[in-house]
């Protein structure tokens, strides 16, 4: 997995340099950035919106993945994770947990994260994680000086999430197809599209929730071609 542990690493760097030039930056400043974040994932989660080719199977595994997410209280868990590591570490960012969610969900939604990684286990080359890297350590400048060390500790959810796939493709990958693809990259837009809302603090949506639709639209796929 070494693309993801350079992912983690330009992460982790890229977040102490933004708390540094938080502690320099006016609030307007913090406040304008963050807005910019924002827009910036609704522009990015349109895009990847629009891959899909199957519209009916991206809304039943929102519905259902939604309803999964809901019994599994994913975000409770999710928040109680990191309420427990902040106060281990007894750090007093009140925006710990929504930095730490946010920005995993940001490093995971895009399709270079599925594709980067679905290459590294099938060929061992990283390629698209290296690229995603530079990427991701840039945003978390900008996502660490509005929301502080919470960012820096998405690695940790980053880690299991992106790196699993890469294990996984090591033994399954033959069986990613490009429609399969396609559909997680677009079901990832959607979720981003609601991490957009978040970010904008237009309303509160529990993104972490609706994560399970991303298997139920691999399972989706897959059966709607054996029925044909």
């Amino acid at each position: 997995m070494t693309g993801t542990l350079v992912n983690i690493a330009a992460i982790i760097a890229g977040s102490i340099i933004g708390m540094i030039i938080h502690d320099k930056l006016p609030k307007r400043f913090v406040q304008i950035v963050f807005q910019a974040i924002g827009l910036f994932t609704l522009f990015i989660g349109v895009s990847m919106a629009l891959k899909t080719d199957h519209i009916i199977l991206l809304i039943m595994s929102l519905v259902i993945g939604s309803v999964i997410g809901e019994l599994l209280g994913l975000e409770k868990g999710m928040e109680r994770l990191a309420d427990r590591l902040k106060g281990k570490l007894k750090l007093r960012n009140e925006r710990f947990s929504e930095g730490m969610i946010t920005a995993f969900l940001l490093y995971c939604m895009g399709s270079v994260t599925i594709i980067g990684a679905i290459e590294e286990g099938l060929t061992g080359k990283p390629t698209l994680l290296y690229m995603k890297s530079i990427m991701d350590g840039v945003s978390s400048i900008a996502l660490a000086s509005a929301m502080g060390v919470g960012v820096a500790f998405s690695v940790i959810p980053l880690l299991l999430y992106q790196g699993g796939i890469t294990l996984f493709a090591s033994s399954v990958g033959e069986y990613f197809s490009d429609v399969v693809v396609d559909e997680l990259t677009a079901t990832g837009g959607i979720l981003l599209l609601g991490l957009g809302v978040n970010i904008l603090e237009i309303k509160k949506l529990r993104i972490l929730n609706m994560l399970p639709s991303l298997v139920v639209i691999v399972v989706l796929v897959y059966l709607s071609r054996l029925w044909g």
